[in-house]
């Protein structure tokens, strides 16, 4: 962060004096004006609902341009880190601030496929949901959990612990989420195999049994390893907001991993690709194509209650980078697995069609985002949809310990606390 040669100047229109703050530039992005002394030189604070205008911390990690519609992480954008690295390539990459060498990849990942296992009393603890219980429900009691089982690097102001405890939770996250989906279905869990990649010994441990040998398709893992770098992080969002003010209070970073898969739940988060496959095959179950114009119309009618889900973004004002390389994804797997004429994929691309021609959504910027596809890729491997989340949650978890551990490394770090603007009652007794 660097300080700029000019100032941002707040003056008052009943005459009081005029106060001066400092302004900061980043590496590449708009400059931030600081009001850390706002309250002690003014006696007032912003109102900014949503944080839509606040910068709640400085950060090295990812980089949005919503306008041009660029996704960077580490400076790298993430087309050519899709295209040409694996996903524990982006993991040492986000962690670490660079690509790793040939030698620093062999033992980064030889040293997460050997923290893949998790505590079998994990197992236990699982068996105590319903086997109808959200798949989100339990991965968000099962991260907490691990902090009661892996206690021995919890110690937040040692960086050799904080690196432990990111390790693990890379590593242990594709067997949580396999062991919730299999024990969903009531069946045996699948134990990690260390001779298999990061993404391969995932699928293996989802759709694998014991009664038959399991080979990792190439193209459906490729194409799953794609959707885990396109989820790992994506800078100040909800759940990313939400574990760096958990971790603020000190809190061990698998409690504050946990709370932000919870915030990762909610529909407008992380269950948009869930809400959008519902959205297309609903309107396969009434009239599928031929029903795509009338569908869209009533998305331009205010008053009909329809939405169109996986159009659009809080950040992207262009073409979501991420649904760019997701569509090509999504059109191989299809392809690999003889589902070309997928209908809800034909469907998605009509949709797509009529949204990038209409004036109504070409001048409100609705481009397609990347939930519109993922949903469709994970659907046509075998993911169920209510599973959808908790793929994002294993993606994420690189992106927030990064985050976390960023934040907890900052000697300017303090714990969160957002002001008001308060309009209950003013101070009132008791009536007797």
């Amino acid at each position: 962060m660097q300080l700029s040669d000019k100032k941002a100047t707040l003056s008052f229109s009943d005459g009081s004096a005029s106060v001066d703050f400092p302004v900061y530039k980043g590496s590449i992005g708009p400059d931030v004006i600081d009001i850390r002394k706002l309250y002690g030189q003014t006696g007032m604070f912003t109102y900014d609902p949503g944080f839509l205008s606040t910068a709640s911390c400085e950060s090295a990690i990812t980089y949005i341009d919503g306008d041009k519609g660029q996704l960077l992480y580490r400076g790298y954008p993430i087309d050519q880190l899709a295209q040409n690295n694996d996903f524990l390539d982006v993991c040492y990459l986000i962690l670490n601030g660079e690509l790793p060498s040939a030698e620093q990849k062999l033992q980064f990942d030889s040293e997460v496929t050997n923290h893949t296992m998790v505590h079998e009393q994990l197992a236990t603890f699982i068996s105590g949901f319903s086997r109808d219980a959200h798949p989100m429900a339990m991965l968000t009691a099962a991260v907490g959990a691990l902090s009661a089982f892996y206690h021995d690097a919890t110690d937040i102001t040692n960086p050799e612990h904080r690196r432990l405890s990111a390790i693990r939770l890379i590593a242990k996250m594709p067997t949580l989420v396999a062991m919730v989906y299999k024990y969903s279905l009531g069946q045996p869990y699948i134990y990690p195999r260390n001779d298999l990649s990061y993404t391969g010994n995932f699928l293996r441990m989802m759709f694998a049994n014991p009664c038959e040998d399991y080979k990792v398709n190439d193209v459906v893992e490729r194409a799953l390893d794609r959707i885990f770098i396109l989820h790992a992080d994506h800078e100040q969002n909800a759940s990313t907001s939400t574990v760096r003010l958990c971790g603020s209070s000190g809190t061990n970073p698998f409690a504050a991993i946990s709370a932000g898969i919870a915030c990762l739940w909610g529909p407008a988060h992380g269950g948009a690709n869930e809400a959008c496959l519902q959205m297309l095959e609903n309107l396969q179950a009434n009239g599928g194509v031929a029903k795509v114009g009338e569908f869209m119309e009533k998305v331009k009618d205010k008053t009909s209650g329809v939405r169109l889900m996986g159009f659009g973004h809080r950040v992207y004002k262009n073409y979501d980078p991420r649904a760019k390389l997701m569509q090509e994804t999504c059109k191989e797997v299809l392809s690999a697995l003889g589902l070309e004429n997928d209908p809800l994929f034909k469907l998605a691309m009509e949709l797509e069609r009529i949204a990038l021609e209409d004036p109504y959504f070409v001048d409100r910027k609705l481009y397609p985002n990347v939930d519109f596809y993922s949903g469709i890729v994970q659907r046509a491997i075998g993911i169920p949809t209510p599973l959808f989340t908790g793929i994002f949650a294993l993606a994420r978890t690189v992106g927030w310990i990064s985050q976390w551990d960023e934040m907890i490394s900052d000697p300017e770090y303090k714990i969160g606390r957002p002001r008001q603007l308060y309009t209950g009652s003013a101070v009132r007794d008791i009536k007797r």
